[in-house]
């Protein structure tokens, strides 16, 4: 089930500061649901993980074409999507935080 909130702040109909929308969107990716919506969700969340805001979810996931997204584990160490990866770009305090969302 994905919340109408986080659909909000995906479309941008909220105004959120950088680290809640963020914050956001790890919650949609850790959702899992959300990689089987409309496209541009799936790229957002993608875009998140690469530039090292967000951390691949907890657990695998399957768009809607049918491709896996891997989970955190299943990446190494300092590959987006990694805690590292997340802390080298934003700092350490930020990817713990987005560790526990």
């Amino acid at each position: 089930m994905i919340d109408l909130d986080l659909i909000d702040a995906l479309e941008g109909d909220v105004e959120l500061d950088k680290f809640s929308y963020y914050n956001v969107v790890q919650a949609a990716i850790n959702n899992g649901v959300a990689w089987k919506l409309q496209g541009s969700y799936g790229r957002e969340m993608m875009a998140a993980i690469k530039n090292g805001y967000c951390l691949l979810g907890k657990e695998r996931a399957v768009d809607y074409w049918g491709t896996t997204i891997p989970s955190r584990d299943d990446v190494r160490p300092g590959a987006a999507g990694s805690l590292e990866y997340v802390a080298e770009r934003n700092g350490i305090e930020w990817a713990n935080d987005m560790a526990a969302t």
